[in-house]
């Protein structure tokens, strides 16, 4: 993505995404159908089997494949933007919680959390394709996968403008 010379990297990735994110409607179902989205898929990979770590003890299962996912997720949004990093672990953070619960819900006799997360994340993306039906163009991913990443933290960015604070 090329970069002006007045803008940063981010805000160019924002003004680009934001091409394809005109219609209100649209742009509802995607603040409903992205964090759902980033929420499913953080379950999911959570879902993976992983190694037991004797040495984490009873925290043995809160590091797993998700931790990678995270981990990846953070730093490249921390080279965008330190700020929009910060505040989205605090929300990943939140989604992990959920996450545990989830799973807590499973062993309890609720349904698996790969089931549920399944069922969340197929629904999120069938919410995104009417969103973009409806909006009159494709997803932004289509040119650029990138943009799955750029989503959130889109969202995350008028949060921080609302509320004044400098991503």
């Amino acid at each position: 993505m090329p970069n002006t010379p007045d803008k940063r990297p981010v805000d160019v990735y924002f003004d680009k995404y934001a091409e394809s994110h005109q219609n209100e409607t649209n742009e509802l179902i995607h603040w409903i159908c992205v964090p759902t989205i980033v929420f499913s898929l953080l379950g999911l990979v959570w879902s993976i089997p992983f190694p037991h770590l004797g040495f984490m003890g009873e925290y043995n299962g809160y590091f797993n494949w998700a931790s990678f996912l995270i981990a990846f997720a953070i730093y490249y949004y921390y080279k965008l933007s330190p700020v929009l990093s910060y505040f989205m672990l605090i929300l990943i953070f939140a989604f992990t919680y959920m996450i545990i619960v989830l799973e807590q819900w499973s062993k309890t006799g609720g349904p698996a959390l790969w089931l549920s997360c399944v069922v969340l994340f197929v629904l999120a993306w069938i919410g995104q394709f009417v969103g973009h039906k409806i909006e009159g163009k494709k997803p932004s991913f289509f040119d650029d996968l990138k943009f799955l990443l750029i989503g959130p933290i889109w969202l995350l960015h008028f949060i921080l403008i609302r509320v004044k604070i400098r991503y």
